[in-house]
């Protein structure tokens, strides 16, 4: 049992928070909430021996292993993928060295009634106590499974991480801490740089996971999913609920409400009590029972009610300025880097006023087909912006925010007519949380908070009618996020979103384009549909891996199968699905040639052409759908 007791960090004479108690025991899964600046990420360091309380102490049990996860990382990029991974292995590394010294010395001896040889044996099987529960008796299938669940393929294994971006190599650094199995894994937004699937298989991960977890996240879905415990860092304490997040949440608001009822009953019979103590403390024939009434006034226990910081982004988009029916139209899209061919034959149509979400693994194209949209990197193909189209761009690295500008400049300097006045700009930036001291910084000084929320300030100063968000959430805390959906929920135009955060994205987008082995599939409904289509291939993935022997109840439970199933009706039907998924293809493929014609605009038919395109890719889906479902069933068959 870990113990923090009364701790408090201070900051420019101001207290992050002050005398927070709280204990961490064995499958503790902890999500460490609050708003940005609550002081999250300075507990996080305390408790892992990073730094040390101004006031307080932390209690750790002997032999207590920590591993943390932190946004600042400190790694050699000239080492391999695998050789990171390695390093969670280095004490049984050094066992093994031991025990093979060890072992040679023992094979040469033959003093076998010595004490000498005695405490050589003991040694030695002391060393393979240690082994047996450090876990290293399979440490490349270790390897493997954490690397290949956190999205790298075999072949990434072997390269340095300096040819990886950021995000890929806090990932090797994760793959470590997973690997070293501590007694309290403590990790700073763990899922920030992960795609879906990786996300997915970490929450898996998780619940077999032996030791203490200890998270600050801002995905509600993954804290959700993850754990059984909510610690809330609000005005300077703690609040802590043996809860998941959402049901924190509500658990708090009835505490709350419970609480103000309890205060405005409270408050209603002492103001009774003062009337009467006022009105009658001069009288002599009511002084005495005034003087009582006074005396129980002071001695009662005021109720106290919780405070919650309900300070936020105040977020309109502008109304979108109207653009064509066709916002974005692209065919045969191809990106290629050196060898490697991020994805080909791309094809996308989105329309005026839809919300679109891009998903997929990390490196499949998401950002690359943005960076083409905005004309930033050559391809090949055709792309179109449709007519009138004004694109507001949020670029997931914030890097064309000058450095060396003030906040209120950066924003001051782009001002439209409506924004040139100076108390409009500070009303502005105060919105997104930028007091009086805070417009004065640099831009370069700003935290990775702070710098979204600013450049998100900036899609703002224009009416824009095609948003392009690329991973907007990342640094946003749970409210900012809540915020930011609704005020896009309410946006008027069209909305292209890069994200993982699932709960983000439900109830915001109603298609989704794929990202997957080189290809864009694009798939209708809202982000819960796909993911449910996910799950399912992902688990006929499993299956078909992980096929086990059968035993002899299997292969009778499969002869069952044969007799229940014609196998010829099912090879027509695949053949007949297969016919009829070729025939609407080339419809499509007709439609969208038509629909390319630059007076597709002008023809009197638009709208009817455009209805049938959908209804097409609704039959095509459905269609591929049940393809994929017979296809699978007559392979087991054929077992």
């Amino acid at each position: 049992m870990l113990n923090v007791n009364n701790v408090s960090v201070f900051f420019g004479g101001k207290a992050i928070f002050e005398n927070v108690s709280f204990q961490i025991q064995t499958k503790d899964r902890i999500g460490l909430i609050g708003k940005n600046g609550a002081g999250k990420t300075t507990l996080l360091k305390l408790i892992a021996q990073i730094n040390t309380p101004d006031n307080g102490s932390i209690d750790y049990p002997q032999q207590y292993k920590l591993g943390i996860l932190t946004q600042d990382l400190n790694i050699d990029t000239s080492k391999t993928v695998k050789e990171i991974a390695y390093q969670a292995f280095r004490r049984v590394i050094e066992i093994n060295e031991e025990l093979e010294k060890l072992n040679t010395e023992l094979s040469s001896r033959e003093d076998y009634e010595t004490l000498a040889y005695e405490d050589l044996l003991n040694k030695i099987n002391e060393y393979y106590e240690q082994l047996n529960l450090l876990g290293g008796n399979n440490i490349e299938g270790d390897i493997e499974k954490i690397l290949k669940g956190l999205g790298f393929l075999q072949s990434d294994f072997e390269k340095p991480l300096s040819s990886f971006s950021g995000g890929w190599q806090m990932r090797a650094e994760m793959a470590k801490i997973l690997l070293s199995k501590p007694d309290l894994l403590i990790l700073d937004e763990p899922t920030n740089h992960l795609d879906i699937e990786s996300i997915i298989w970490l929450e898996e991960y998780f619940k077999s996971y032996n030791g203490a977890i200890l998270m600050v996240s801002h995905d509600k879905t993954f804290l959700d999913n993850t754990t059984n415990r909510t610690i809330e860092l609000v005005f300077g304490r703690a609040i802590d609920f043996k809860l998941p997040y959402s049901k924190f949440i509500v658990q708090r608001e009835d505490i709350y409400q419970k609480q103000m009822a309890t205060f405005k009953n409270q408050q209603k019979q002492i103001e009774q009590q003062e009337k009467f103590i006022e009105k009658f403390k001069a009288k002599a024939t009511k002084a005495r029972q005034a003087q009582s009434k006074l005396k129980m006034l002071n001695k009662i226990e005021r109720v106290e009610i919780d405070e919650f910081d309900t300070t936020g982004l105040n977020i309109r988009f502008p109304d979108a300025p109207r653009s064509g029916d066709v916002t974005l139209h692209g065919q045969k899209l191809e990106k290629t880097y050196s060898n490697k061919t991020v994805f080909k034959d791309g094809l996308i149509y989105i329309e005026r006023g839809e919300k679109i979400a891009f998903v997929g693994k990390n490196g499949m194209g998401k950002s690359t087909l943005v960076k083409m949209i905005m004309d930033e990197i050559p391809y090949s193909g055709e792309l179109k912006i449709g007519h009138n189209v004004n694109i507001g761009y949020f670029a997931q690295q914030h890097d064309k925010l000058e450095s060396d500008k003030t906040v209120f400049d950066t924003i001051y300097d782009e001002a439209t007519d409506e924004w040139t006045n100076v108390g409009k700009v500070r009303g502005l930036l105060g919105a997104f949380l930028f007091g009086d001291e805070a417009v004065e910084k640099k831009v370069k000084v700003l935290s990775g908070g702070e710098r979204a929320r600013l450049a998100m300030a900036k899609l703002l100063l224009k009416p824009y009618n095609l948003l392009i968000l690329d991973e907007p959430t990342n640094h946003l805390d749970i409210h900012a996020k809540e915020l930011l959906k609704n005020a896009l929920i309410k946006f008027n135009g069209t909305l292209i979103i890069v994200s993982h955060d699932r709960d983000f994205l439900q109830g915001l987008t109603s298609k989704t384009y794929e990202f997957k082995n080189g290809k864009i599939k694009e798939h209708l409904g809202v982000i819960q549909d796909f993911l449910d289509k996910y799950a399912l291939d992902q688990f006929r993935g499993l299956e078909e891996k992980n096929i086990p022997a059968k035993t002899k109840s299997e292969k009778h439970h499969k002869t069952d199968l044969n007799l229940n199933i014609d196998r010829r009706q099912l090879k027509k039907d695949i053949n007949k699905l297969e016919k009829s998924i070729e025939k609407y293809e080339n419809q499509l493929k007709d439609l969208k040639a038509e629909m390319m014609d630059p007076d597709f605009y002008k023809h009197p038919e638009m709208s009817d052409i455009i209805k049938r395109e959908k209804e097409l890719n609704i039959s095509l889906e459905k269609d591929m759908i049940e393809w994929d479902e017979k296809t699978i069933l007559l392979e087991k068959l054929d077992e």
